[in-house]
């Protein structure tokens, strides 16, 4: 299962024997594929695919194989199947050995493969614990979505995965039609194959400049033995809803200042809360606090300016930072009397946690998930309120959680930053929380939480100062590259929180 927004395939630029040779290995992964047998399913000699292989994939035809067995159980394993079992999953994916398996797995995924099936039950079980509640639709883009194309073997199984898409769209914040005429964007689906080797493919489309948002293929099987479609229509949603996000953004981008809408304005400002500059905030603030002359009540503007002067105090942005911590108190408790999607309770609660508030926070959060359980934002959050409480096994499951959901989020790298700092939490000290002065996203306790540079805290270091550079790539795709200041400096990718 991926989504891919925005990015093109490579498929095309290879050989034909090699596409051939990828595709066979992908139906048949269990089967021990000998280079001669592929050679001969390429309809090449097996000197010649080798050679190719080489030149256009830079590895052997075996070592590929090994590639493909292992993404191929990776997509199980995410897939939380019901009854699912590590030993029938790298049986099925052709590695007979389970032991091996798991240390392989383990060193190119960073966790074992029975994690990965126990953060999918937590997963499964918040959306069984969904109760039925739908937001308002006011201020909601609009999708349509038609019938899916597919054969006839899988008709019901296409009515089936769209009931349950419109269901995790209006969950999301999102207006669902079948009448194209009326819809912002298209969303268009097709199944194609049968048994396991089916392939559901779903593209975003926005309807105005017919450019393509978005593609997300799921491969694997429908049925009895597959995954909820519940399960699967959430997950999907939550891939396009990055995507979505960045289309509504430059909606609103591209508006004439007279047609702005309260909700325009709090999507132009969202980039700029983003940011978590300086200069970004103030102008976030300036259009936040437009919106909210226009409308009092509008909810997420309310959340955004929340967090936005919470980001003042926390990231030393303020020069006055008692005016600005009323002032982010005063909305975040406006907030929670607003009717809000996941998203706005997603950002409120990150101002709650900048508050110190982390009982309203998780309360706030709950709830966010309990609307939309395909929420990336809300996961992410709770992930780093459970850092904060100490939990950092809790904490590590849910930013997982985050990132399985939307890997392409301009916050992901949120999520990288907290798995890091939980690391440390499990390795040394407690991080402290969002009001200490070392940063929101916590610290290690002084000194001591160093003493002895323990391999679990080195390897968190690791991953902190990588996701630093991918934090500086992320605010890029969302509002453009910056010069770094010295607040950047200052902040040495502890305090994205």
């Amino acid at each position: 299962m991926n989504a891919c927004p925005h990015r093109p395939s490579s498929k095309s630029l290879l050989p034909r024997g090699v596409r051939r040779a990828l595709d066979a290995m992908r139906a048949n992964v269990g089967r021990d594929w000998s280079v001669t047998e592929l050679a001969d399913v390429a309809g090449v000699s097996s000197r010649t695919l080798q050679r190719q292989f080489r030149v256009f994939l830079g590895k052997a035809p075996r070592t590929t194989l090994r590639d493909v067995r292992f993404e191929a159980a990776r997509r199980e394993l995410l897939q939380g199947l019901p009854d699912a079992k590590v030993t029938d999953v790298a049986l099925r994916c052709g590695f007979p050995h389970g032991g091996r398996f798991s240390v392989e797995y383990r060193r190119r995924y960073g966790e074992t493969p029975s994690q990965t099936l126990k953060r999918q039950a937590v997963f499964v079980g918040a959306l069984t614990s969904t109760p039925s509640f739908f937001v308002s639709r006011r201020d909601r883009p609009t999708i349509a979505l038609g019938p899916i194309d597919t054969s006839p073997e899988n008709n019901e199984a296409a009515r089936s995965i769209a009931d349950e898409l419109a269901i995790a769209l209006t969950r999301a914040g999102v207006c669902v039609t079948n009448r194209p005429g009326s819809a912002r964007y298209h969303l268009t689906g097709l199944i194609r194959g049968s048994d396991r080797q089916t392939r559901l493919i779903f593209r975003l489309i926005d309807a105005e400049t017919g450019r393509h948002l978005s593609a997300h293929r799921f491969d694997g099987a429908f049925g009895d033995d597959a995954a909820p479609d519940e399960q699967l229509a959430t997950r999907i949603v939550a891939t396009l809803q990055p995507c979505l996000r960045l289309a509504e953004i430059d909606r609103a981008g591209r508006k004439p200042d007279i047609d702005l809408s309260p909700h325009d304005l709090a999507l132009r400002a969202m980039p700029y809360v983003l940011s978590l500059n300086a200069d970004g905030n103030a102008h976030a603030l300036d259009l936040l606090e437009r919106a909210m002359e226009r409308d009092p009540d509008h909810a997420l503007s309310t959340a955004l300016a929340a967090w936005a002067y919470g980001q003042r105090i926390v990231y030393h942005f303020a020069a006055t930072p008692e005016k600005d911590r009323a002032r982010s108190a005063e909305l975040a408790r406006k907030a929670q009397n607003l009717a809000g999607d996941a998203t706005v309770l997603a950002v409120l609660g990150n101002a709650l946690t900048f508050l110190h508030d982390l009982d309203a926070a998780e309360q706030v959060i709950r709830k966010a998930l309990s609307i939309d359980g395909g929420s990336a934002w809300a996961w992410s959050r709770s992930g780093w309120i459970d850092v904060y409480n100490g939990d950092a096994e809790s904490a590590i499951e849910r930013f997982k959680i985050a990132l399985d959901l939307a890997p392409n989020d301009c916050l992901a790298f949120n999520s990288m930053v907290g798995i890091g700092c939980a690391n440390f939490e499990s390795g040394r000290g407690r991080i402290r929380g969002p009001s200490q002065r070392h940063g929101p996203a916590g610290s290690l306790s002084g000194a001591d939480g160093l003493r002895g540079a323990a391999r679990p805290a080195a390897a968190a270091a690791i991953l902190l100062r990588s996701c630093c550079r991918r934090a500086a790539q992320r605010r890029a795709a969302v509002i453009g590259p910056r010069a770094p200041n010295q607040t950047d400096n200052a902040r040495a990718g502890f305090n994205f929180s």
